[in-house]
């Protein structure tokens, strides 16, 4: 659990949080003395995340006290839609920040301070697409997280060797056909993508271990998965216009398949599963005890799976 600071912030407060959450976070303006005091106590902290969020009542208007802040590696500043009008303070962090997340704001801002981040290895931006393009060259980028940003299509991220993990929350990106030069990426997560239709970029995924998708009510046919031969979890929910799933029966090593809030499925649809080889778990939520018993039986798998962790080795 995230950990708020409030004025006043003393060093007996402080001590207690050493060895607790790895977020530190605050929902209005500090003083000065408490900001410094708590960036002190930052440089003992390499692994912990700062964070401000919030500013309900409009304190925190720029980023200018991470002057006192000059070894964290890790920070956020995101739900400050009313308040925020200016990140330059952006450049107070180390050149070797890990983490830089930057929220939506009522008027957006230029990221063209990032590029000074040549280590950033995880980067989550909302609504933020003034001079966007300096995302292509931060090429240790490891993790991207775009939040209602609608791009033309993927080229801003096929300069990135690096990247592992892609979420595309919101926005209105629906050119995905770029995916396939993303060949590192491991981990993709689309969710409410308004107007995306077309999942056939995704079966190009040879690497992707991991597929999240959640309503996206405009597709209706999901890809053969055949060649996407290192998916091992697939992630469905909240996809009212899928009524066929018999293409992840293609998926060859899949072993967690979760299908939940698809109370418009009946348990037929879950027949081309039955008896997938690889296979270990199933998650499922028709909105109905009956039907659930039923795709229960007929699938004869156990019910879930413990997702928070990595999967054991097959042994093959």
């Amino acid at each position: 659990m995230p950990f708020d600071l409030r004025s006043p912030v003393t060093e007996a407060h402080l001590a207690q949080l050493d060895d607790r959450p790895e977020v530190v976070q605050f929902a209005s303006a500090l003083t000065d003395a408490d900001y410094e005091l708590v960036g002190n106590w930052f440089r003992s902290q390499p692994n912990k995340t700062l964070r401000a969020y919030g500013s309900y009542d409009g304190s925190i208007t720029d980023l200018e006290f991470l002057r006192y802040f000059p070894t964290v590696r890790s920070f956020q500043a995101d739900a400050l839609y009313h308040s925020l009008s200016n990140i330059d303070g952006l450049s107070y962090l180390p050149e070797d920040a890990q983490f830089i997340g930057i929220g939506q704001t009522r008027k957006r801002l230029s990221l063209g301070l990032l590029e000074r981040f040549g280590s950033l290895e995880q980067l989550y931006l909302e609504g933020q697409t003034k001079d966007i393009d300096v995302v292509s060259r931060l090429t240790n980028l490891q993790s991207v997280t775009l939040r209602s940003i609608t791009l033309p299509d993927l080229s801003l991220l096929v300069s990135l060797p690096r990247l592992r993990a892609l979420d595309l929350k919101l926005g209105g990106t629906k050119n995905l056909s770029l995916l396939r030069e993303l060949t590192s990426i491991d981990y993709l997560e689309l969710w409410m993508v308004k107007g995306l239709s077309d999942l056939s970029p995704v079966a190009e995924l040879a690497n992707l271990k991991f597929l999240f998708l959640q309503s996206m009510r405009q597709v209706e046919v999901l890809p053969d998965m055949s060649r996407m031969i290192s998916l091992e979890r697939l992630w469905i929910e909240t996809m009212k216009g899928l009524t066929d799933l018999s293409p992840i029966r293609t998926a060859p090593k899949l072993r967690q398949l979760a299908v939940v809030d698809m109370a418009h499925l009946q348990p037929k649809s879950f027949e081309p599963l039955v008896g997938h080889p690889t296979l270990e778990s199933l998650r499922f939520g028709l909105g109905s005890k009956t039907k659930n018993d039923t795709v229960e039986a007929l699938v004869n798998l156990p019910r879930d799976g413990d997702w928070r962790k990595p999967l054991k080795p097959t042994g093959h």
